[in-house]
């Protein structure tokens, strides 16, 4: 039986983080090391900074790692990809080039006999009313329209100097600790689902950029998978057992 991951977060390009080249061929490392041992990857969103496709244009950069998810895809590992608030611009171009199963909403599904639920977790239970109107302005059809009348030059560093910023405002605020169990939104969302879905075994965020892992009940997980910028966590599920677990070069991995 080989073992199913799930990372999230890497942020790929982001103007904020200085050593760009270096974070994306550890993430490509990883992901070549488990490529044998792999059945399935989720990636759990913002796994760029800032992605926009347009009809016959997508953004620079990145093709070691689009490239190793066509070759990992090529092999027969399904590479499930869910959209976060960075990245949910996306119209058929992973799919078609990468051959990623993409999921642009959370999801419920059945891993070894286990229920998960899966999401980026971008505005679940968070009750922000300016996060929640920026997030409206994104899902917009007519901001998306917009977006893509625009030439790619200006969007693309419209695009990017908004997620920079967003970077750096949050590492400046105290929500990028774990705030616990009765101020923690996905926390809080999870416990309120499963009171009508019991049967959920682990729910599985990104977003948040902490490392978290939490019993809710007696057979419910939570876990949040940090990030692919400074921590390098993720987390693996081999049938029977679910661990979070850091990447550090030159050691074997699960």
């Amino acid at each position: 039986m080989k073992n199913v991951y799930f990372l999230s977060d890497a942020h790929l390009g982001s103007l904020a983080i200085p050593h760009q080249r270096m974070q994306e061929r550890r993430l490509v490392r990883f992901l070549d090391s488990i490529k044998e041992k792999a059945a399935a990857i989720y990636l759990l969103g913002d796994m760029f900074d800032y992605w926009y496709e347009y009809k016959y244009v997508v953004p620079k950069g990145f093709t070691r790692f689009l490239g190793k998810l066509s070759e990992l895809s090529d092999m027969g590992v399904e590479i499930h990809y869910f959209t976060g608030n960075h990245d949910i611009w996306t119209y058929g171009y992973l799919e078609k080039e990468c051959g990623v199963i993409l999921h642009k909403k959370e999801e419920t599904t059945e891993i070894y006999g286990k229920e998960f639920f899966l999401a980026h977790g971008d505005g679940m239970g968070d009750p922000n009313k300016s996060f929640k109107f920026l997030r409206y302005l994104f899902h917009s059809k007519i901001c998306q329209w917009f977006l893509s009348n625009l030439h790619p030059r200006w969007s693309m560093a419209l695009g990017l100097t908004w997620a920079k910023h967003s970077y750096i405002k949050h590492k400046e605020t105290d929500d990028v600790h774990y705030m616990g169990e009765d101020k923690e939104h996905l926390v809080l969302f999870a416990k309120d689902y499963i009171e009508d879905h019991p049967n959920i075994d682990y729910f599985i965020f990104g977003h948040r950029h902490i490392e978290l892992d939490i019993k809710l009940a007696r057979h419910t997980r939570l876990m949040i998978l940090g990030d692919w910028i400074s921590q390098f966590t993720y987390a693996v599920f081999d049938g029977e057992h679910m661990f979070l677990e850091e990447y550090v070069e030159g050691e074997s991995q699960p």
